[in-house]
């Protein structure tokens, strides 16, 4: 018997995947009522052992405990019977759903045989009424926003009697009033005695949100303690192995002065709703942010950019001569690249070995007469992986088995190897750890002083003031302020301005 005042338990949880060892001998607890933050790096053994809890993998050797009692979960039914249930990073509903039909969705209530969507409803209504949220179960999800989408995930664990409930980056696609209510739900929960698990690389959130944080490292656990005695440096550290200065704030890093010369330059941009008369340039080693609400047009202004989406009005000029961006290959060609927001669903093939997503902008680089050469693409895709830090054992392996932030170096990697002079990057550090956050920052930086133009594009507003030499704040599709980095005191300072109260 284990200790019954954990609401799960592992104990000497250990993990291979054929001569590969990615968990050893991992102890870990999570007490009732309790909110436990889990650490490391991309690759440090998170996900595998959750994905132990949930039934997904089994361990190669330790055990399990729910309440106190040796459980077997050797699938997810497993798992849910046991009362543990998981929010993904990447949301598992189907989008022409309504929300109560996704919550019970493969456990319809049944009657006369039939499916019985009023009693669907009647319960997705009670689940909700317990979170304390206003949510129409008979809304169609794909016309929610990303916070319902998130909300209704966990209504559908809950849904399940899950007692542990697993939240990968439940932040990540939120916004800051988003946070806020979620963090609100999750203290309700915590009140009801439901424990939670909650993967995070933000430091901020932990300490907002858990009781306890246990780090992991190379599949190892490095410590467990209390958040209050332990430091953030403390945690940051553990996490990549050394200290890293000023990582927790971003300061900003001297760079030299911006070269003059103009790369690109947009004037009066028009293109659906969320592109209104935008005009801005870019110059020639210079970082530029993007700051502005979710919705602001971010995101649309990049599509546009890169050839996605059509330009109803306006003109786009590189190097002063007017280009032609009505596809992504004329953009490619005019030398742009664009590193999409959301690399799983946008920036990979899944499937597809991490090998080949790497050379799909580069089959012209290996190509040899009609036919495309093997050990070209092998030896290029090598290269790639080394100058980059992608962490593979086997590059022919399918890229959904690596971590996330190898992930965003694969995507990172496969469009620097276009070798473009203008990058556009729309949340190029979302879900990664700290460790591979400095590394995309430190690349950043290193590309602009090699003379490129770089567009970032980030809800994270320490990461654009650690990197931007200016900011463009972004409100209903127009750029509505141009602002010098050295005239940006702080975060607060450009949160106003992204409020549209700028001093």
């Amino acid at each position: 018997m284990a200790d019954a005042a954990n609401a799960v338990e592992t104990r000497a949880i250990s993990k291979s995947f054929g001569p590969v060892t990615v968990l050893r001998d991992i102890d870990f607890d999570v007490r009732h009522g309790e909110v436990h933050a889990l650490a490391g790096g991309n690759g440090a053994g998170k996900s595998t052992l959750m994905k132990i809890i949930q039934g997904v993998y089994q361990p190669s050797a330790g055990e399990i405990f729910v309440g106190g009692e040796r459980v077997n979960i050797t699938s997810i039914q497993d798992a849910k019977a046991a009362g543990i249930g998981m929010v993904f990073q990447e949301f598992s509903l189907v989008p022409s759903l309504t929300v109560a039909q996704n919550i019970f969705l493969g456990i319809e209530p049944l009657s006369g045989g039939f499916i019985n969507d009023k009693e669907s409803v009647r319960r997705t209504r009670a689940v909700l009424a317990e979170m304390e949220v206003d949510l129409d179960p008979k809304a169609e999800v794909g016309r929610l926003g990303t916070a319902y989408w998130q909300l209704t995930e966990i209504a559908k664990a809950l849904a399940q009697n899950a007692r542990v409930l697993i939240m990968d980056e439940p932040t990540a696609s939120l916004a800051r009033h988003e946070t806020a209510a979620l963090f609100a739900l999750i203290e309700r929960l915590k009140a009801r005695g439901i424990s939670i698990i909650y993967i995070s690389h933000r430091m901020d959130e932990v300490y907002q949100v858990a009781d306890r944080i246990t780090v992991l490292r190379d599949g190892r656990k490095l410590f467990t303690s209390d958040l209050s005695q332990t430091s953030p440096a403390a945690i940051v550290e553990g996490i990549v192995g050394k200290k890293i200065e000023g990582e927790l704030t971003y300061r900003p890093r001297e760079r030299g002065a911006a070269r003059q010369e103009v790369l690109l330059e947009a004037r009066g941009l028009n293109a659906g709703p969320r592109v209104r008369d935008v005009s801005f340039t870019l110059h020639a080693g210079e970082i530029v942010g993007l700051a502005g609400l979710m919705g602001s047009g971010r995101t649309e202004l990049a599509r546009v950019l890169f050839g996605i989406d059509a330009i109803k009005r306006g003109e786009v000029l590189i190097r002063g001569k007017k280009v032609d961006l009505s596809s992504p290959d004329r953009a490619i060609a005019a030398g742009l690249a664009l590193i999409p927001e959301d690399r799983r669903d946008q920036g990979l093939v899944l499937d597809h070995s991490v090998r080949e997503n790497l050379l799909l902008p580069l089959l012209e680089k290996i190509r040899r007469g009609p036919l495309l050469s093997g050990s070209a693409g092998r030896e290029l895709a090598a290269s790639l992986i080394k100058r980059f830090g992608v962490k593979v054992a086997n590059p022919g392996r399918p890229v959904r088995l690596l971590s996330g932030g190898n992930q965003q170096k694969v995507v990172l990697a496969k469009w620097l190897g276009t070798d473009p002079r203008i990058l556009i990057l729309d949340e190029p550090t979302a879900g990664v750890d700290i460790g591979t956050k400095s590394e995309i920052l430190d690349r950043i930086r290193s590309l602009a002083d090699e003379g490129r133009a770089v567009l970032i594009i980030s809800s994270e507003l320490p990461e654009l003031l650690a990197v931007s030499d200016r900011v463009l704040v972004v409100r209903d599709g127009s750029i509505v302020d141009d602002i010098p980095r050295q005239e940006i005191d702080d975060e607060e300072s450009l949160q106003l301005a992204v409020q549209g109260v700028r001093a």
